[in-house]
């Protein structure tokens, strides 16, 4: 039977930081993954290019049950922590906006690093092996606590890290099996969403929205008291979009969605101005302004109910429109309450929320209080960021925090 320091079951980000840091203590480590390849959902990050980390890491950026939890990894392993290892091994990156930083190799360069990393701790990475079964010994049976069956055999060790990640993206290999762990040694489960995702509309709603499908323009969008600035993307199922996956992680089935399309200005206050200054001028030449102008003659047309004009026609003035008329206006363009059908789900989601109980764990190793030696780390945690590098931030540095001990 092979016997090994450590185990650590999943071969994404919070794994290989963790088989880098307990390597960096002369552990022997192994890395198991039922995966074809390692490093999946670092691949296909932040459009192909890792969205590694944010200058930017605050425990408000992160949801969990208990808001506290985050803070002792995340100040303990840093983001000037990961960015001094991508500058050791020379890779440029950029900023893109807000603190996130992109590789400008392509993902490909972050992933290679790691497993550089990993490579010159003499950790070991074992793919294409399934987790059959996971057994805690007695210590009159081994000095190791853990056994597990697998695939390609049976193997030992002393401390054992789930790193399994959460339900998002199925095909990227992503699986319940973490929670079945914490099942199994009695660990709570908080209730699992999908999050940082797109919505789903509505038939009425398609309507609209369907022929825009493409389409990006700047909106906030509120949800339960909290608000996000950003792109929204309109798309053949419904809604996508920065602002849209990051207000989707407080959103649950329910529950309104409020889209503002001109978050720039007081629409009702503006069109009351110009009413004054310059009653000519025409409602579509004002709302062109602000809108792309499909979306503009979408809105004009269907919400507004203004009719298709031909080449050289004049509209309807905002000299001619009523207080009532201009609040309706405003209302429908910054006051959009959308007829959500749902979210694309797991599919399509980036991370999921809810997990296994930080109650359940130490905030400074990860370890199970109830169960010695067997840690959980990134994002089968009930600890998710916002979109821009948070995510991979906190796998980063639970998996460092667990390492150190493990």
């Amino acid at each position: 039977m092979s016997q090994h320091d450590v185990i650590i079951i999943g071969a994404g980000a919070a794994g290989l930081m963790c088989a880098i840091s307990a390597g960096k203590r002369g552990r022997n480590v192994l890395v198991l993954d039922h995966s074809r390849k390692a490093g999946n959902k670092i691949m296909v990050s932040g459009g192909g290019r890792c969205n590694f980390t944010n200058y930017y890491v605050e425990p408000n950026r992160y949801i969990s049950q208990n808001p506290h939890f985050c803070k002792s990894a995340l100040s303990r392993y840093t983001q000037w922590d990961f960015i001094a290892m991508v500058d050791k091994h020379g890779l440029p990156y950029s900023e893109k906006e807000e603190g996130q930083l992109f590789s400008d190799q392509k993902a490909k360069a972050i992933l290679d690093m790691m497993l550089q990393e990993v490579s010159e701790v003499k950790a070991q990475i074992q793919l294409e092996t399934v987790v059959e079964k996971i057994r805690q010994l007695d210590l009159s049976e081994a000095p190791n606590r853990f056994q597990l069956i697998t695939s390609k055999g049976a193997y030992q060790c002393e401390s054992l890290v789930i790193a399994t990640g959460g339900l998002s993206m199925p095909t990227m290999g992503a699986s319940g099996f973490g929670y079945q762990v914490a099942e199994q040694f009695g660990l709570n489960l908080l209730p699992r969403t999908p999050a940082l995702v797109p919505f789903t509309l509505q038939p009425d709603e398609k309507a609209f929205t369907e022929p825009l499908s493409g389409l990006s323009t700047p909106a906030r969008l509120s949800c339960n008291g909290v608000s996000f600035l950003g792109g929204l993307l309109f798309t053949h199922r419904g809604l996508s979009g920065p602002a849209v996956l990051q207000v989707s992680s407080y959103w649950t089935a329910g529950d309104q969605l409020e889209i503002n399309l001109i978050p720039e200005l007081d629409l009702e206050e503006h069109l009351k101005s110009l009413r004054h200054s310059k009653p000519k001028t025409e409602l579509r030449t004002v709302i062109n302004e602000y809108l792309p102008s499909r979306l503009a003659k979408a809105i004009l047309e269907q919400w507004l109910k203004q009719p298709v004009l031909e080449a050289g026609e004049k509209g309807i003035s905002v000299g001619d429109l009523s207080n009532a008329q201009i609040n309706n206006i405003a209302n429908r363009i910054q006051r959009w309450i959308p007829n959500l059908n749902g979210t694309e789900g797991y599919r399509t989601a980036e991370v999921t929320l809810g997990g296994v109980d930080t109650n359940e764990l130490s905030s400074k190793t990860m370890e199970a209080k109830k169960v010695p030696n067997l840690h959980f780390i990134g994002e089968v945690v009930d600890v998710s960021g916002h979109l821009g590098g948070f995510n991979f931030q906190w796998a980063w540095a639970s998996g460092w925090v667990a390492g150190e001990v493990v």
